[in-house]
């Protein structure tokens, strides 16, 4: 698994990284541009699973009815909801697919930061293609004041330190507003209609535990990753506008 994930997911990131570096010497604009690219790979994999995700809201009253009418006797319940999943030709778990492969991505991007860092900011020849140059040292700065290396230390907080914890602010506000976007056609639960499910209550504290762990994830590693899950972060988010404006103008032309 080890040598599947470093041939096919490890290596090529490297490389391009390095090799997007040699065109342009800022390891920011660098990464930014790579994420771009993974996110452009992507594309089919993230469009699935906002469709998914439209689906299954869609499909919130009549789960909801299944829930009520069949709500002691698990096995009957479970029997219809695989019924109606298959009727409707959706599937709950078509989601996870694209939250996994970025989940891929990302443990790629941190182990090719961390590895870099911790050679000193000097590539290593041997994990290069042979059609790569090699650039030496690289300049960790991006823009000139953010150290792409380094995690924020709160013991040795500086001036220096600002800009870090400002890039992990505004990763962890795009991930908010990205899954606000996600709630926000979902169906709001009034009293009468009893109390909310496991996925309602799941979906609600993702609200606020997803930017917490972006928090976590921006301060605890180089600022480099914060980096690559802002742009990221962003890129969902003009997709999902994107696509929402391209259905309310499909509905308006048919209507």
């Amino acid at each position: 698994m080890t040598f599947l994930f470093d041939t096919f997911v490890y290596y090529p990131i490297y490389n391009l990284l390095i090799f997007i570096y040699n065109i342009i010497p800022d390891f920011g604009v660098a990464i930014i541009i790579l994420t771009v690219l993974i996110k452009f790979l992507l594309i089919p994999l993230s469009r699935k699973q906002i469709e998914s995700q439209k689906r299954m809201q869609e499909l919130q009253p009549k789960i909801k009815e299944i829930q009520s009418k069949h709500k002691n006797d698990k096995e009957k319940q479970s029997r219809a909801m695989m019924e109606l999943y298959k009727e409707s030709g959706s599937n709950p778990l078509s989601g996870c697919l694209p939250m996994v492969a970025q989940l891929v991505f990302l443990i790629a991007i941190y182990r090719v930061l961390f590895n870099i860092s911790q050679a000193g900011l000097v590539v290593n020849q041997v994990d290069l293609y042979s059609f790569v140059a090699n650039p030496g040292q690289i300049n960790k700065m991006f823009i000139g004041i953010v150290d792409l290396a380094s995690a924020v230390e709160f013991a040795k907080i500086t001036l220096a330190s600002l800009p870090h914890i400002l890039l992990v602010v505004l990763a962890a506000g795009a991930q908010f507003v990205q899954t606000k976007m996600m709630m926000a056609k979902q169906p709001i639960k009034t009293p009468t209609q009893g109390e909310p499910d496991f996925s309602e209550i799941m979906t609600k504290q993702m609200l606020f535990l997803g930017p917490l762990l972006t928090l976590f994830i921006g301060v605890k590693f180089p600022a480099g990753l914060a980096l690559y899950w802002l742009v990221s972060t962003m890129f969902m988010v003009l997709q999902q506008r994107y696509m929402e404006k391209k259905e309310i103008s499909g509905s308006i032309v048919v209507k």
